[in-house]
């Protein structure tokens, strides 16, 4: 078992963790989830023992090996497979001294110590991970330093999942994986047979490979039983419940208060009003729940052009004489929503690139409607950042004649308070930079948005909030992501790019992931198959379904934003109208009051609209539930 107990630390005047406590059964799967900066990985070296906490007790069996992910990337001469095999110390010992030692006996005692260790599998085990991480057979004999950064972060990854430790604390494991690496990711941890800690911003991971979710927030550590999605309904439950108690403590405060401004000093009631001074002394107040941590992304809307958009006839794409993608006929609408699937190295870049303007065609003819604005994000973009400037000053460079109230009211839009606004970019989160160059694609209010891995540094907050932005946006979306929430809450069509090849994929999400693993299907239920179906006709039919039901989801999603933002502005409303100085200024109380009345009107109607919509989402599912189950 792990077990913290009152454990604090902190930098400076900034406490991270205060008093937490906590106890993990050995052998379980947790997923660590807090916000930017709440102190996930902070809290992972001290239980790694590389920080001293300042109080408390971290306390965990003594023969217990412990492996913790690292910034450092291998690079060395030695192949892909050699240096995985090195992490094991003790097997790369035993190893090596059984090619050199004659002693019969000592080899003997190596052999078995080997059995134990399960050294005659070793290499087979590592090839296994070397594999499902995206390395074949061919790339394992390649040296280390062959490879790129993030592709050696991926051989870090395989060597520290091949040491088994009895311990596995994982830090952001999938930053550097794309979506089929990932895949095999959540099936390995979901078998893992020791006890593993994820800090994570994958939605589909903390449900696929967790069963428990430990909750950093505020210094304080609590556990959740399942998986993110039942984390996140019974946290919104325990948010709401706390909104109201906070709100009739407000009211009960406002009452005490207003007895004690009238009588405190009447001598008939000064013993009541002491008395009630005494309560509302002892009134802890309830904090308000999470608003500092709530983002928006807002993006504008173009105006509206005639597709398609862009179109691509026999194109060839790729870099000095290398042809990456081959005889490219593609065509984006409007309105269109792709995403696109292949592993990292198929071209996927590529293609974003040479839509994107950043990468000229080799053959063929590629046409875009002459008033159409493209917006392009890449991580890679951080880069060409001002590390001195803030963001009022990027974005002012690009929209040099709006003031600077327009400039900040613009980044509002994007999550940046005043102060953020004001911070050089070197100081920047990485979720802020990411934050700051989605503000800056969306300057000229472009008609087509290119976003090339933009949850990356984000935290599943921040990603809902761009998924909301996504489903808003009126104008068309190209997205490479490795997140699959993402893509399955967006995408309205799938495209794969794959052996110098984009094609339309027939099929959803699922049906690709079963692909990726190579391994068969059952058939969802609204899926069932007769004897003699035909598996690809069922998938076209799928993604047919998902394509006509693309408007009907949308308006879904826009329905949702505005009953989101008319109870914001109804809470915030009542809010208001909690405070006794309101009730000395009529005006003000009655402008407050026939806003309110305003906002209710507005709200009912936009319930009324969302619920004629789902009830028309629901007849259609079931309509293709019973057809699917009919044929």
């Amino acid at each position: 078992m792990l077990r913290i107990d009152a454990l604090s630390f902190g930098y400076g005047p900034r406490q991270l963790l205060d008093h937490a406590s906590v106890s993990l059964a050995a052998g379980h799967r947790v997923g660590v989830v807090g916000h930017n900066g709440a102190g996930k990985s902070t809290l992972f070296r001290l239980i790694a023992g590389e920080l001293e906490p300042h109080h408390g007790v971290i306390e965990r069996p003594g023969r217990w090996r412990i492996g913790i992910t690292r910034q450092e990337a291998p690079n060395g001469e030695e192949n892909l497979l050699s240096t995985v095999l090195a992490t094991d110390a003790d097997l790369a010992l035993l190893r090596a001294e059984a090619e050199t030692t004659d002693d019969g006996a000592r080899i003997a005692e190596i052999h078995e110590r080997l059995a134990v260790l399960g050294g005659h599998a070793a290499e087979a085990r590592a090839a296994r991970i070397l594999f499902g991480l995206g390395f074949d057979a061919a790339a394992q004999a390649r040296p280390c330093r062959s490879f790129s950064g993030g592709w050696r972060m991926r051989v870090a990854l395989a060597a520290l999942l091949f040491t088994e430790p009895d311990l596995l604390l994982l830090d952001e494991p999938t930053n550097h994986l794309d979506f089929e690496a990932t895949v095999w990711l959540e099936g390995y941890l979901a078998r893992y047979p020791g006890t593993v800690l994820i800090i994570s911003h994958d939605r589909t991971l903390l449900n696929r490979a967790v069963d428990q979710i430990l909750h950093l927030d505020r210094g304080k550590l609590t556990l959740y039983e399942g998986g993110y999605d039942r984390f996140e309904a019974t946290r919104r439950q325990q948010l709401e419940l706390t909104e109201k108690l906070r709100r009739k403590q407000e009211i009960q405060r406002a009452h005490i208060e207003a007895f004690v401004a009238r009588f405190r000093y009447k001598a008939s009631k000064s013993r009541q009003a002491q008395s009630r001074l005494k309560v509302l002394a002892k009134m802890a107040p309830i904090a308000e729940a999470d608003a500092e941590h709530s983002v928006t992304i807002d993006w504008p809307a173009p105006d509206p052009l005639s597709p398609p958009i862009l179109a691509l006839d026999g194109v060839d794409a790729g870099y000095g004489e290398t042809r990456v993608l081959n005889r490219l006929n593609l065509r984006v609408d409007d309105d269109d929503r792709i995403a696109l699937l292949g592993a990292n190295g198929n071209g996927k870049s590529t293609l974003v690139k040479l839509l994107a303007g950043r990468l000229a065609p080799m053959a063929g003819e590629l046409k875009r409607s002459a008033k159409l604005r493209i917006g392009y994000f890449a991580q890679h973009q951080a880069e060409e950042l001002d590390p001195a400037a803030n963001a009022i000053g990027e974005l002012s460079r690009r929209r040099p004649k709006d003031t600077e109230l327009a400039v900040r009211t613009f980044l509002g839009g994007f999550g940046f308070s005043k102060d953020r606004a004001e911070t050089p970019t070197r100081d920047l989160s990485g979720g802020e930079k990411a934050r700051l160059l989605l503000a800056l694609m969306a300057s000229d209010r472009p008609h087509l948005l290119l976003l090339d891995e933009p949850t990356n540094h984000l935290d599943i907050e921040t990603r809902q909030a761009l998924i909301q932005a996504i489903n808003g946006f009126p104008g068309a979306i190209i997205l490479v992501t490795h997140d699959p929430h993402m893509i399955e809450a967006t995408a309205d069509r799938l495209w794969l790019v794959s052996d110098g090849r984009v094609t339309p994929f027939d099929g959803d999400l699922d049906a690709y992931r079963t692909q990726t693993l190579g391994r068969s299907e059952a058939p969802r239920a609204d899926e069932r198959l007769g004897p003699g179906s035909d598996r690809r006709e069922q998938r076209r039919l799928a993604a047919q379904r998902r394509e006509t039901q693309a408007p009907l989801r949308r308006d879904l999603a826009k329905a949702e934003s505005e009953l989101e933002r008319l109870d914001r502005e109804r809470q915030e409303m009542e809010r208001m109208l909690l405070d006794p100085a309101v009730y000395g200024d009529p005006t003000r109380l009655v402008a407050l009051q026939r806003d309110l009345s305003r906002i209710k009107k507005d709200l009912e109607r936009a319930e009324a609209s969302w619920l004629a919509l789902q009830e028309t989402w629901d007849q259609e599912n079931a309509a293709q539930q019973s057809g699917g189950n009919q044929t």
